[in-house]
């Protein structure tokens, strides 16, 4: 037993670093063989070959621990959790890897995990440190999805997932449009995150009927990487702005964490300090006030035609779980044509969460907003241009993946959305990770730096800007 736990702590130690690169780790896999060909497992050595890959051993680096420290400006983010299940092992190691395809291999029993044991027969540190790295030997076992990883438990996956994974990778874009277009996005880039101005059109996420999306697209803001940067948070499709994304699993488990922090922290005390988002968005109608913070719950219902959902404000109750919401906003100008600017800083992250609250707490939808903001559109009148706007700025033009820009305006029968993510203030993620990654004690996150982004409007509502600034009444 003493033999095993000192093996442990001396893989944990030096996983700690960092996880391998992993060219780096199947090749040691390759040359030594990492399991026997038996279908139970059994003594692993030089004398044969293996179709196994060996993954790092197993060190837990807590991201939520330290999501946590970050949010207090504290130290205390270093713990790390003592156990974590084999899939998100299997899934830090090898981002490249397809979730589905993950996920059949523990269906079928796929991946393995070493248990180590050493024989010992001398009491000199020195020679019982030689005899175990002599005497070692293996025992494989089936691991499930679920199975909790103590440092230093090493797992094993087929070797032919190289072949796999190379056909089940994303697909390759070699249109040199779409590449420069996409990476002209980008607003910030570092180690561990990725920054880019989204258009508006463009989805987030992938579904039934999108072609293209961020989280499709994503491999094309690496250049010399195999791992596709990471969704960590979601915009609309029409909605436009600051959108963040993490390079490596660890840091978008950390930006994760973050995210859930900050709407933890909203709801706790009313304040929120380690994440804020500044939206601005132009609405129908005025607020009664100037400011305020808006706190009311959402609940999903189903729309008459029993497939469509959309979110309302709904008190607690038993009929339908509700999530709380708190949105904090701020007049920025209100225009005598009857429409306000205003800044939005939502202190908790639901879905349509600012949507809502603007169509039905303060009575005010936003404009271009169709699905909650219906009945005010049906009364749509769009404005008169002013012969100051440049028509160039209004004729449209086809961009890469399908997009548009020109037009949608208030001064067209069908404006789009006019809701973007115009600021976003982060802590320094790629310190935060380097701290926790080679600290051996908790490490100090009270001097760590917030990262500022700026996206600017897109063009359909800087011509609305500009449109209320120039009609005279």
């Amino acid at each position: 037993m003493a033999a095993l736990l000192y093996l442990r702590r001396r893989a944990a130690a030096a996983a700690l670093a960092g996880v391998a690169p992993r060219h780096q780790w199947l090749a040691t896999a390759a040359r030594r063989g990492a399991l026997g060909s038996g279908d139970d497992g059994g003594e692993t050595g030089e004398r044969g070959k293996s179709p196994w890959l060996q993954l790092p051993p197993f060190a837990p680096l807590d991201a939520a621990a330290a999501a946590r420290a970050i949010s207090r400006g504290d130290g205390g983010g270093g713990d790390g959790e003592q156990g974590a299940t084999a899939i998100k092992w299997v899934r830090r190691c090898c981002p490249d890897l397809p979730t589905s395809l993950v996920q059949k291999l523990f269906r079928l029993r796929k991946v393995k995990k070493n248990v180590v044991t050493a024989e010992i027969s001398s009491a000199d540190a020195s020679a019982e440190q030689h005899r175990l790295r002599r005497y070692v030997t293996y025992f494989c076992f089936k691991v499930s999805a679920k199975d909790q990883l103590m440092p230093g438990d090493i797992l094993f996956l087929p070797v032919n997932l190289k072949e796999s994974s190379v056909a089940e990778k994303t697909k390759k874009f070699d249109n040199r449009n779409e590449i420069d277009f996409l990476r002209g996005l980008e607003i910030y880039k570092d180690e561990a995150i990725i920054v880019v101005n989204k258009p508006p059109g463009m989805p987030v996420q992938g579904g039934v009927g999108i072609k293209n999306s961020i989280d499709v697209l994503a491999s094309i803001f690496e250049e010399n990487s195999s791992e596709a940067p990471r969704l960590v948070h979601r915009l609309d499709r029409d909605c436009s702005g600051v959108l963040v994304l993490g390079r490596n699993q660890l840091s978008t488990s950390m930006l994760h964490a973050i995210f859930r922090e900050k709407t933890a922290d909203a709801l706790a005390d009313g304040t929120q300090h380690v994440l804020q988002r500044k939206y601005v968005a132009l609405v129908i109608g005025t607020p009664r006030h100037p400011k305020g913070l808006l706190s009311a719950p959402l609940a999903k219902i189903l729309l008459q035609d029993g497939k469509s959902e959309r979110l309302t404000v709904r008190a607690s109750s038993n009929a339908a779980p509700v999530q709380d919401a708190l949105t904090e906003y701020r007049v920025i100008e209100s225009c005598p044509q009857g429409y306000t600017w205003l800044e939005l800083f939502p202190r908790t992250g639901r879905k349509h969460q600012l949507r809502v609250h603007c169509a039905e707490v303060l009575g005010t939808p936003i404009v271009g907003d169709y699905k909650y903001g219906r009945q005010a559109h049906q009364k749509w009148m769009p404005l008169p241009l002013p012969r100051t706007i440049d028509e160039e700025l209004l004729r449209k033009r086809k961009l890469p993946f399908g997009l548009v820009v020109g037009g949608g305006s208030i001064a067209e029968e069908q404006p789009q959305l006019h809701l973007h993510c115009k600021q976003m203030v982060l802590p320094d993620v790629s310190v935060a990770l380097h701290r926790l990654q080679s600290s051996d004690v908790n490490p100090d996150f009270s001097d760590l730096e917030k990262l500022n982004f700026v996206a600017p409007l897109p063009l359909h509502m800087r011509l609305s800007w500009e449109i209320l600034k120039s009609v005279k009444t």
